[in-house]
């Protein structure tokens, strides 16, 4: 324990020391920092707490790539993370990682630092109302200055809950103590009380009192859809029933033999016609024939509710469920040979297709895919490269431990980098990789910018640079018709060199030509954090991904 100071406690300081205590007895591990005036005490303390070993903390300059340094690291660690801010936009930038933490059901606190309540609507410096800032669906506590009960009971109630909570924390002048150290507890770590942040997954949505698994009768053709996060009950299920599985790349779903690789392309054919009953797990955002198939009215539908607490149902047809069903026995094999043949057949069609000059990009999936080794972490940005990842990667064999998570609550392309860092920090891995587009990189190229002393992974980030946003080729926005606007308000072209920008920000920079290099490079372990870039074109997506789907 450190030494007393002689002064008395200040109200800012009583209350920081407390927050800092409460985070610790809830079992947070690491804190991100964005700096600011208004949250000294808070930044103050957690730079004690963080000397004496008590959490870890991460300083950003920037209050959007803190938050998702937040999110990141309660992905990679699967426990509550805190976010502190000082007042006014500082809290508002917050809201992108909010939002995804909302949507995705991940823990995230938000420790917003305030002026007292009597300086709102005056015009004070830096003063809004940030009394629920983020709105009706995150939990929000507007605490007066000095109440150190309230913010003990606010982070404990927030530690315990699926979603983020803002714990808005008035602070009164003075803002400082007059000298250091402070009387902060040391105490062991939440790590060393209950296990690192590598070990078992802390899921905020297994309770003890769930209701029972309801159980399914066998007969109709049915497929279970592993959506994101959907863990691996979704895989059991299918293997002791004997279906087809239908797994996105972050489901945590996607390993066995019931894995269907293509099965975004094969339900277009007449399996897809066939199926009279699909299990929908976890948040399936990734294919419109996904959708299209949980939204179908002749086709019975039960949704579970995922970690959000939300039941994918977008066509409102589904019956929900609180817990994966359960089954006994297991149906004929027919079903499910049946999408396994296919999916040979056209696995080798697919790849075939990789192979030639076009197919350039979904080789550098299939080169990433093939780098995710057993104990690694993948994090994937949105976009084209998670639906390149989706049809080139096999099915992992069960019990690999790989983590392949993205940020699929509300699939945007914001915060990827620090994502991807803060799990890389979160999570002991055999090997830390994140892939995704040029325009995703560059949306939080300054999640580059770390300070000398902050800690930093051994990350490796795939860049695949077409210049510009690919997906949209795809998509209607990518027909003939529209050519004439289309490069530049969906195309949105750029000449940023990403090799100056990691230059500029000391990040070890390579450049690969094809799958091949690439695959060598990532037998290359890094030492921090290290950028490749493969760069590709544009010209061609819309007749590439045509040419995938006249496969079937």
């Amino acid at each position: 324990m450190s030494q007393p100071i002689n002064e008395p406690m200040n109200e800012s300081m009583a209350v920081a020391i407390e927050a800092a205590e409460g985070l610790r007895r809830a079992g947070v591990t690491d804190v991100v920092l964005a700096p600011g005036s208004r949250s000294a005490a808070l930044a103050l303390v957690l730079h004690q707490a963080d000397s004496n070993g008590v959490l870890r903390l991460h300083v950003r300059i920037d209050e959007r790539t803190a938050g998702f340094l937040a999110l990141g690291l309660a992905k990679g660690g699967h426990r509550p993370v805190a976010v502190v801010t000082t007042s006014g936009t500082a809290v508002a930038n917050l809201h992108p990682a909010v939002l995804e933490a909302t949507h995705a059901g991940v823990p995230l606190i938000v420790l917003s630092a305030d002026r007292p309540a009597a300086l709102r609507g005056t015009g004070a410096n830096q003063t809004t109302d940030q009394r629920q800032m983020f709105g009706d669906q995150v939990a929000s506590h507007d605490l007066k200055p000095g109440d150190t009960d309230g913010v003990a009971h606010a982070i404990a109630s927030a530690a315990g809950r699926s979603g983020p909570t803002q714990i808005n924390v008035q602070f009164a002048d003075p803002l400082v103590p007059e000298s250091l150290p402070l009387p902060l507890q040391t105490g062991e770590s939440p790590g060393e009380q209950g296990g690192h942040a590598d070990g078992p997954p802390r899921r905020r949505w297994d309770r003890a009192d769930a209701p029972p698994a309801e159980q399914i009768a066998l007969g109709p053709r049915t497929v279970i859809v592993a959506g994101d996060d959907a863990g691996p009950l979704a895989r059991m299920l299918a293997q002791r029933a004997g279906w087809p599985l239908l797994a996105e790349p972050t489901s945590g779903a996607r390993n066995g033999r019931n894995a269907i690789r293509t099965y975004r392309l094969l339900l277009a054919s007449d399996l897809g016609a066939r199926v009279e009953r699909v299990v929908v797990t976890g948040h399936p955002t990734l294919s419109r024939p996904v959708t299209q198939l949980i939204s179908r009215t002749d086709v019975e539908v039960l949704s579970v509710r995922s970690s959000s607490g939300v039941c994918s149902d977008p066509g409102r047809v589904a019956r929900h469920l609180d817990v994966v069903p359960e089954v006994v026995g297991a149906d004929p094999s027919d079903w499910l040979d049946e999408w396994q043949a296919a999916d040979v057949r056209l696995s080798a069609e697919v790849d075939r297709i990789a192979d030639e000059p076009a197919g350039h990009p979904l080789r550098i999936g299939r080169a990433v895919a093939a780098a995710v080794v057993p104990e690694a972490l993948l994090v994937v940005g949105s976009s084209q490269p998670i639906r390149d990842l989706d049809v080139m990667t096999t099915p992992y064999e069960p019990g690999g431990r790989r983590l392949i998570v993205g940020n699929r609550g509300l699939a945007g392309i914001d915060g990827t980098v620090s994502t991807a860092i803060g799990s890389a920090l979160a999570r002991r891995s055999s090997r830390s990789l994140a892939y995704m587009g040029d325009l995703t990189f560059l949306h939080d190229a300054n999640a580059l910018v770390i300070g000398p002393d902050e800690p930093r992974p051994d990350l490796t980030i795939v860049v695949l640079n077409d210049r510009g946003g690919a997906i949209f080729a795809t998509l209607e926005q990518g027909a003939r018709e529209l050519a004439s606007a289309y490069e530049r308000v969906f195309g949105t072209p750029h000449d940023v060199s990403i090799e100056s920008l990691c230059a500029a920000t000391g990040t070890v920079y390579e450049r690969v030509a094809d799958g091949v290099d690439l695959a060598a490079a990532l037998e290359r372990e890094p030492r921090g954090i290290r950028v490749i870039e493969a760069p590709t074109t544009r010209d061609g997506r819309r007749d590439l991904d045509a040419r995938l789907r006249a496969l079937v």
